[in-house]
């Protein structure tokens, strides 16, 4: 088994990709009538390229801080609104219920010695 590398990174973006999945699908179902786990998994992909995109651009003009991290959360929330078809204020419930979600699984994973991964597209987790 790969213990570094391309092979372990591949496998690290996957894993961290589905708590991404899971915690945007947790937050889905609390707040309205979620569709499948697979539209998360891409609504989890989709925010996360969103959110570097913007601070990509925000960064190479010069801009950071709180204000790049203010407008990647709106530019996530919009990807939510997108993917799902609900308002802002749904999209912002499923916002704050997947990140709730996310560090509930990612403590779990760390109680069992599973403590480098993080949830891929959703802030702050």
């Amino acid at each position: 088994m790969a213990t570094h590398g391309l092979g372990l990174s591949v496998v690290v973006f996957a894993v961290s990709l589905l708590i991404g999945g899971l915690a945007i699908h947790i937050g889905a179902k609390f707040a309205f009538a979620s569709r499948d786990y697979s539209d998360a998994v891409v609504t989890a992909l989709l925010g996360a390229v969103a959110w570097a995109l913007v601070d990509i651009v925000l960064a190479s003009v010069g801009i950071g801080g709180l204000f790049a991290s203010i407008a990647g959360l709106l530019v996530w929330i919009s990807v939510v609104r997108w993917q799902y078809g609900v308002g802002w204020l749904r999209a912002s419930i499923v916002g704050v219920i997947a990140w709730f979600s996310a560090l509930f699984v990612l403590g779990l994973l760390t109680l069992v010695g599973v403590g480098s991964l993080e949830a891929l597209g959703v802030p702050g987790a």
